[in-house]
This record gives C-alpha cells, sequence and structure tokens, in this order.
C-alpha cells in the first residue's frame, strides 16, 4: 500500500476582537471553580455547555459564527464577561498567603509530580480520588500563591468511560482526547518549535512533546510520547492512564519521573522540592541525582544527600498489594544502560527499592524507593499514618511501629469546586464573602448558624431535585442504549422521589469498599425502601478497574437489585462516574453511605465533598471520618473495630446490622420528624454542624498550608543548606554518614544505671547513668536516649517518650558516660530502655540512617 503524504492546517474560531476575553478564560482553568465564569459560559448556550461536557474551549469551537454576533450586541453578556475578565486579573496579581508568610523563601520552587490530575471533566486525565486530589492541590496551591507546578502525562485517550450491558457487567471504551479542544499550550522553543525531551527506554530514548495547562497561577506540564519522532510502540505509551501491563507501567513511570525532570530543566524549572504524589512517580529522585552528579562531578552519595534534602512523599494506599513493585528481571532490563550513570553496582540499587535489601526474590518497590530518597513521608489521615508505619516499619526494624518516621497530612477538598452555587450565595449573605479566601477560618464557618433553617433546606432541596433530574436523564439514555423497550424508558421518569431521603454512594468499586453491604438483608431494606410515611432511596455510581472483576462483580449485584420490581424506584445506578455527576450528587444527597473495612479505607475525600454541601456522612470509622466525626456532625458505623480477614462474613454481617439500626432508629426519624413549618429541625441543626465543624478542617487549602509548613519549607531549607558552596555540607553529610555507617558496629550500651522495680512517687525524678562504647566514633555524633512511657498488658511500652541523655566526662578507652534526671510526671507502672543514635546537623532525624542500637 502506498504511503501518502497528508498535510496539515487548523482552523481556528473566528472570534470577535470584542470577545476575546473569553479566549483567555477558556485557556486558564480557574474558571471552573469560579461560579461567576461557569454561568457565563453556560450563558452562551447553555444546552451546548452541557452536551460538550462544560468545556468552554469546544463550546467556542463549536459554536456558530451568528451567535457570536448576539453577543456582540447582548450588553448584559458583555457586563458579565468584563466582570469575570477583571476577576481573573484581580486574582493573577493580588498578594498571596505564601508571598506574606514566606519571604524569605521567594526562589523555592515546587514540583509536584502525579500520575493523574483531575481538574475538570473537560480534561479527561483522572480515574478517581487520586487525580481529583491532585486537582484540588493544585488549585489550592493556587489560591495560597505557592511557587508550585504540576507534572504528569497527557494520556491520548485518558481513562476508560463505563457503560454497563444487559447484565449490568462494566464495559469500557477509550475514546480519543481531541488535543485541539482542550486547553493545552505547546511548550515552544525560541524558533516556534515544540520542545521535546527524552526518556531512557532499553536500547533507545523515548521522546516527549511538552503540554502546559494554566490552573489559577499554576502550570500544569504533561509529557506527550504520541509524535512522530518515537516507533509505534513508543507512541502508544501515553495512550491510557493506568492501561497496558507492568511493562507499559514502568514505562509510564520512567517517563513520569526521568522525563518529567528533563521537561522541567529543559523549559528553565528547576525545582528546589519535588513532591512525589504516590510512588508511580519515586524515578524523580534518581534523575535528579544524576544530574547532580554530571553537573557537579559528585559521587552517588553527595548528590543523594541534597537530592533526599528536597524531596517530599505522599503514599495513598494502605495495603501492600497495592503499591507498585517489579520484578528484579524488569528493573535489569530497564536501568541496564541508566544505572552506570548514577556510579552505583546493582546490589546498591536493589537496596533502594527492597525493605530487605539482602532478599534477592524481593521485588523493586516504587514505594520504598520513594521512601528512602525522600526528606518526608506521609500518609493521608491520621489513621492510614498509623497504617503505614506498620505497613513500612521493616525498612527501620529496630524501631517500635509508633516511631516509625512516615507522618500524616489529612486529605481535603477544594471548597469552591464542590460547593454548589446556590449554597455558595447564601454563604455569601450570612457568613460573608471571606470564606473563599479563607476557608479554614472557624471563625467565619461558626457563622453558618446565622443561615435562617427555611433557607438553608430550600436550598439543599433545590440541590436534591437537581440530583433526581440528572439521574432521570441518564437513567433514560442508559436505558435507550442497552436497547430496553420504550415502555421501560418512559418507566424512568417516575424513579426517584423529590422529597424522600436520598442516599448516596460514589466511588471506585473495590471490594474492601463494599457497594453492597446494604442490600445484605433485602427483606429489612425492602421494609425501609417501600415505607409510604417515611421512604428511603439510593443514588450509586462509580467504576471498578477493568482488571478488577471482583469490583466489576459488585457492580454488577448493585445493577440487579435495582432492576427488582420492588427497588426500580428506589434504587439507581448512574454510568460513567466521573466529575460533573459527583458534583451532582455530592450537592444533592441527604446523606453520604461509606462502608469499607477498616483500615483499607487511606482518607477518602468524596464524604468531605458531600460536608461542604451539609450533607451528613454515615460512615464507618475508617480514613478521614475518624477525625472529622465528633457525634453531632453525622453518624458512625459501629466504634472502629477491626477484624481478622478470615472474619469478613462475620464482620459484613455485624456492620450491616449496624447500618441498618442506624437508618431505622436515627437517620430516618430525624429526616422525617417535621415542626408545623414543615422544616425537620433537628437535621438542619446537625447539618449546621457538620458545615460547621467540618468544612474548615478538610479542605485543600488547610491541606497544602500543611504541606507547606510541615513539608515544603523545611525541605527546600535543608536543600539549600546542603547544596550551598558547591554542596559543602551534602560532601561533609554523605563522608560522616560512610564513617559513622562503618564504625556503627562498634557501639554497644555496657551499662545502666537506674532503678529497677523502685517505688517512686509523682513530682520526684530519679537519676540515669548510662555507659556507653563508642570506639572511634565522637560523643557529638550520636544521641543516647532513654525511652520510657507505661508498660501494656504484655509487659512492653507502648508509646515510648524519648528523654535525652547528655555526655558526662571524657571518654575513656571509647567508653563515654551519659546522665540525666528523669522526671515521675504521672503514677502508674513505667517501663523503659535505653538507645544509641547517629547524631548530625543536617540530618532531618535521627532513625533516617537506620542505626539504632538498644541497650
Amino acid at each position: 500500500m502506498p504511503v501518502r503524504s497528508i498535510r496539515t492546517y487548523t482552523v481556528l474560531p473566528s472570534i470577535p476582537e470584542r470577545l476575546k476575553p473569553l479566549q483567555v478564560l477558556a485557556n486558564n482553568l480557574w474558571w471552573c471553580w469560579n461560579a461567576n465564569a461557569v454561568a457565563l459560559f453556560r450563558r452562551i448556550n447553555p444546552d451546548l455547555f452541557e452536551a460538550l461536557d462544560h468545556s468552554p474551549i469546544r463550546l467556542l469551537t463549536t459554536l456558530e459564527q451568528k451567535r457570536f454576533e448576539e453577543l456582540l450586541d447582548d450588553d448584559g453578556f458583555l457586563a458579565h464577561m468584563d466582570r469575570v475578565a477583571e476577576a481573573l486579573d484581580h486574582y493573577m496579581k493580588a498578594p498571596t498567603w505564601y508571598e506574606e508568610t514566606y519571604k524569605a523563601e521567594k526562589d523555592a520552587k515546587i514540583a509536584y509530580f502525579s500520575a493523574e490530575f483531575g481538574i475538570h471533566e473537560s480534561v479527561p486525565i483522572y480515574s478517581g480520588g487520586l487525580g481529583v486530589l491532585a486537582g484540588d492541590h493544585l488549585k489550592s496551591a493556587s489560591d495560597l500563591g505557592l511557587p508550585l507546578v504540576g507534572v504528569s502525562l497527557m494520556y491520548r485517550e485518558g481513562y476508560f468511560r463505563q457503560y454497563l450491558n444487559v447484565d449490568g457487567w462494566q464495559q469500557e471504551r477509550y475514546p480519543e482526547n481531541d488535543f485541539f479542544t482542550l486547553p493545552l499550550i505547546p511548550e515552544l522553543a525560541a524558533d516556534g518549535s515544540p520542545v521535546i525531551v527524552s526518556a531512557p527506554l532499553p536500547g533507545r530514548d523515548v521522546f516527549l512533546r511538552i503540554w502546559r495547562i494554566q490552573v489559577g497561577r499554576v502550570p500544569l506540564y504533561l509529557l506527550d510520547a504520541n509524535i512522530p519522532e518515537n516507533r509505534p510502540e513508543d507512541r502508544a505509551i501515553t495512550s491510557q492512564l493506568y492501561g497496558g501491563d507492568s511493562n507499559t507501567r514502568i514505562q509510564q513511570e520512567i517517563i513520569l519521573g526521568i522525563g518529567g525532570i528533563r521537561a522541567l530543566r529543559k523549559i528553565g524549572q528547576k525545582p528546589s522540592i519535588c513532591h512525589m504524589n504516590e510512588g508511580h512517580a519515586a524515578f524523580v529522585s534518581l534523575e535528579r541525582i544524576r544530574v547532580l552528579m554530571e553537573e557537579n562531578k559528585l559521587s552517588f552519595e553527595v548528590a543523594a544527600e541534597a537530592v533526599k534534602a528536597g524531596t517530599c512523599f505522599t503514599t495513598h494506599t494502605p495495603v501492600p498489594a497495592g503499591n507498585d513493585a517489579f520484578p528484579a528481571s524488569m528493573m535489569d532490563h530497564y536501568f541496564a544502560d541508566y544505572l552506570p550513570k548514577l556510579g552505583i553496582d546493582r546490589a546498591q540499587f536493589f537496596s533502594l527499592g527492597r525493605i530487605r535489601p539482602e532478599n534477592n526474590d524481593e521485588p523493586f518497590s516504587m514505594t520504598v524507593l520513594a521512601i528512602k530518597l525522600a526528606n518526608v513521608s506521609n500518609g493521608v489521615s491520621a489513621l492510614h499514618g498509623e497504617v503505614s508505619r506498620d505497613m513500612w516499619n521493616g525498612i527501620w526494624p529496630t524501631l517500635p511501629k509508633g516511631e516509625v518516621p512516615i507522618g500524616s497530612v489529612t486529605n481535603g477538598v477544594h471548597t469552591q469546586t464542590w460547593l454548589a452555587p446556590e449554597l455558595a450565595q447564601l454563604f455569601d449573605r450570612y457568613i460573608g464573602v471571606h470564606w473563599e479566601e479563607e476557608p479554614t477560618n472557624f471563625d467565619i464557618w461558626k457563622r453558618v448558624e446565622s443561615i435562617p433553617d427555611a433557607e438553608l433546606w430550600r436550598t439543599h432541596e433545590r440541590c436534591r431535585e437537581r440530583l433526581i433530574v440528572l439521574a432521570r436523564a441518564r437513567l433514560k439514555a442508559q436505558l435507550k442504549r442497552r436497547g430496553a423497550p420504550p415502555a421501560d424508558v418512559d418507566r424512568a421518569e417516575e424513579v426517584l422521589d423529590p422529597e424522600a431521603l436520598t442516599i448516596g454512594f460514589a466511588r471506585r468499586f473495590a471490594t474492601y469498599k463494599r457497594g453492597d453491604l446494604i442490600f445484605r438483608d433485602i427483606e429489612r431494606l425492602l421494609q425501609l425502601t417501600n415505607s409510604t410515611q417515611r421512604p428511603i432511596q439510593f443514588v450509586f455510581s462509580g467504576k471498578a478497574h477493568p482488571k478488577d472483576n471482583g469490583g466489576k462483580e459488585l457492580i454488577s449485584r448493585v445493577v440487579q437489585y435495582a432492576k427488582r420490581e420492588e427497588l426500580r424506584r428506589k434504587v439507581v445506578f448512574l454510568e460513567d462516574y466521573e466529575m460533573n455527576v459527583c458534583r451532582y450528587l455530592v450537592q444533592g444527597v441527604d446523606v453520604w453511605l461509606n462502608n469499607p473495612r477498616r483500615p483499607h479505607e487511606a482518607s477518602g475525600t468524596s464524604g468531605m465533598k458531600a460536608a461542604v454541601n451539609g450533607g451528613l456522612n454515615l460512615s464507618i470509622l475508617d480514613g478521614w471520618w475518624c477525625e472529622g466525626y465528633d457525634g453531632e456532625n453525622g453518624w458512625a458505623i459501629g466504634s472502629g473495630e477491626e477484624y481478622k480477614h478470615d472474619a469478613e462474613t462475620y464482620q459484613d454481617d455485624v456492620e450491616s446490622r449496624a447500618l441498618y439500626e442506624i437508618l431505622e432508629k436515627e437517620v430516618l426519624p430525624m429526616f422525617y420528624q417535621r415542626g408545623a413549618d414543615g422544616l425537620p429541625r433537628q437535621w438542619i441543626r446537625r447539618m449546621k454542624r457538620c458545615i460547621a465543624t467540618l468544612v474548615p478542617v478538610f479542605n485543600t487549602n488547610r491541606m497544602v498550608e500543611e504541606y507547606t509548613e510541615k513539608s515544603y519549607v523545611p525541605s527546600h531549607r535543608r536543600f539549600r543548606t546542603l547544596e550551598a558552596d558547591h554542596l559543602k555540607s551534602a560532601r561533609e553529610l554523605a563522608d560522616w554518614r560512610k564513617k559513622i555507617t562503618g564504625d556503627w558496629r562498634q557501639v554497644r550500651v555496657e551499662n545502666v544505671d537506674a532503678p529497677n522495680g523502685d517505688l517512686l512517687r509523682v513530682g520526684t525524678t530519679f537519676p540515669v547513668k548510662v555507659t556507653v562504647q563508642l570506639g572511634t566514633i565522637a560523643p557529638k555524633d550520636v544521641e543516647v536516649q532513654l525511652c520510657y512511657g507505661l508498660l501494656d498488658a504484655m509487659g512492653e511500652v507502648a508509646e515510648p517518650k524519648p528523654f535525652v541523655l547528655s555526655p558526662n566526662g571524657s571518654p575513656e578507652a571509647g567508653k563515654v558516660n551519659f546522665t540525666g534526671t528523669v522526671p515521675c510526671a504521672a503514677s502508674g507502672q513505667f517501663g523503659f530502655s535505653v538507645r544509641v543514635l547517629p547524631k548530625h546537623a543536617n540530618l532531618n532525624h535521627s532513625f533516617e540512617p537506620g542505626l539504632v542500637t538498644w541497650g
């Protein structure tokens, strides 16, 4: 077949000069969290805007020229456009929290790496919670003025679109993204040609084009392998998010990490801090080390000290199987050519990705690599921090679980993105407009009590009605596509009652999330749903991973229940869950249901989105709800019990019964208990409590501020310290680490002189003297701690508190005495032990070298 020569050309919409601000607004995704901007684009053509996934760019490229001419004659529209354009201009230039709080860190540059970003449904490069969190992170970073950029891949097909067959079995389709109708800005060289970078694959380089999406003040850079410079199989690497096999996965992660750093450097962005959102981006640290080595003629060890200082890592996965890990043979295949550039041997390389470096059968874990090459690591809720410390305790086998250096920063949601516009107007009227600028201010949110009950309830009812209109329309479309009889399609108009208690359940359908728990006792459920006095109804939505047959079976079971004649009007499953459906759900439901098996929910942000709108959470005490629930702002299923893996059937029985009990005895009576004016006063009181206590805490402005204070600024300062003066401090730290590691075997506790079994009184103290053999190690290079605390039932110190002892006297034959006086502040049976840790001013924490000697 002859090769055809295809010439290309581009046709742009002919937008009149007076309407050019529309293009500026469409190309900055700030519009998607500004209600006035959304209303402006909807005003152009409401039906078309809805049909085009609320994409302003597609709207402007599809609009007939006649409509532009009509808009030129619409003074009201022009005034509206000017107000929104002025608001964007003000937003981009206004002083920010970061500028005012961290003036000394003006030179910081944060690069936030994530495999997916969910910013808006019109930019489909996300799959679910991880991506939406990353998108909300960028929005709050923009609001707060952080010097942050995002880095990800530009997927040609993105994540799959879901549809169900007649049996309720999930099917997937992958429509291609039309780059021309996305808010993509190409990064161009001085001569106008596209900027191209490369990432190493076995025996070749894969070439990558760089696109940019502007998210308020924050640029998001996206790498695209679908360019003519690549062979066909390489062009497909960035086709699908989480598609393909493990080879595709590692190739995408090489592009994200190694290619991402090269792309930033090529366009003049040199981050002082890299934040890896999940282990997908862990190769970032390897490339930063390689670059430092090459540019400064350093050893791997010296470069690693500086890179670790400027790296943060967030883990989102509470089960080991959910963390990417690759077999040794695959790592050999992909990194054989790259390894010599790092100046380390194979054993050293594999030790970076293994909990037990000596175990040759252990795969190479991306999470372990990220933890070992990060300055700060954290989980995404307080409980997930505990789970993560337990999961990765093996990296520090001599530490008690509670001291494993993995902290937590609880997730949040971007308030403006998820808040119903009607509710936003109500907030403006009664709590003031400053809630947008200060979403973490408790004093502002306390004013929610001043909103008249009737106004809050009527506003919420309008949101519920809107959800039901959407549900009926989508259900009709689903039935038509499946070829359902016209009578069944018409009956879709009868589903759901606009005035009934509406419960939402929408998320990724994984087996541990138990999407079918509410159906466990079907007869009991039918009694609830078929009540004429206190009706209850459910809206379900969500996708299962294409390879997760267990999740697909869950969806199928829910759909089959929804088809039963007794439940047909009471239970609806909406196909193709994405951000638009999510907005309708979290804004319209009365109750948000979440019933995972604790502690498998790392955080869970969908319930936070419902809380923003006054939706009450009914949830297992897992993830964020452990911190959010106060007894009066929602309901808890159980009391935080955890069950063994072989007791799952028993657990499901117990917790489903608890769920029915709460619905029957608390939720339904409170919802339907109405005063003479028809208002459910107790329910409204709980809604207000929900908003006042949860919204100021569980938002991404608080989360990003916390990352800035705990991770970004300390990491930036350490990085600048270590890289200063031609990396003098990094060289010193690497030399110190090498010496201390080599000499540590000399360290032992020779003697402990302290009470043992004595009776002491509160308010007194007891002296301790510890003799330590340090060998050739100087006393200044160690810290001797007495770790004490209450004994548990097993005779262990469950939560040890370290008390630092001071060196006393000069070393004699390598022996040094360390002394201190320990206070007795509380009564009880206490225990203590003694340990020796390495100490250096430029270490982030003394546990990091993994050297601990216990007495």
